[in-house]
């Protein structure tokens, strides 16, 4: 069974808090920080272990507890994610900045794939519909992936592009 707090040791806190002290201001810098924390949360569930989530998630509150106080948790900040506001964060080249300097093990490119992964646990776990601002950007980031891919291929053949 991996431990739990496997992708949540010290160094990795760290880096969640350093991406955190690049948001300017109270908002911004928390909503930073629950998108980083987030964000290495789901990248961790990518595994075949088993995991104990019971005891993962008891580490991850542990550290937002001291991080950004009472009142937040895991659960909070995957809902956070799943909401309106995450999309300020991970439209914000401040954070996309610090995420890809501090936080390598995520790669940036993945943070569509995350939320969508957040959004269908979501849906199965509360039956939410998941349709709204989440669901759009994710797939506005998708068009723009592929379009990127076109050109690149276009350009790879010499071969002029329809974009």
């Amino acid at each position: 069974m991996k431990k739990p707090n496997a992708y949540l040791d010290p160094a990795t806190q760290e880096k969640i808090l350093a991406v955190t002290r690049s948001g300017v201001g109270r908002d911004e810098a928390t909503g930073f920080f629950r998108v980083a924390l987030g964000l290495h949360y789901l990248a961790g569930l990518m595994t075949k272990d088993k995991l104990d989530f019971a005891a993962l998630d008891r580490e991850y509150n542990r550290f937002v507890y001291h991080a950004i106080g009472k009142g937040h948790s895991i659960t909070s900040i995957l809902q956070y994610m799943s909401g309106e506001k995450v999309i300020r964060v991970v439209d914000s080249p401040r954070f996309l900045q610090a995420f890809d300097t501090h936080c390598t093990e995520v790669p940036v490119q993945n943070i569509p794939f995350l939320l969508g992964l957040n959004l269908g646990v979501a849906k199965d776990l509360s039956g939410i519909d998941v349709r709204g601002a989440v669901a759009d950007w994710i797939e506005k980031q998708r068009i723009l992936r592929e379009e990127a891919e076109l050109a690149a291929q276009a350009l790879k053949t010499g071969q002029p592009g329809v974009i």
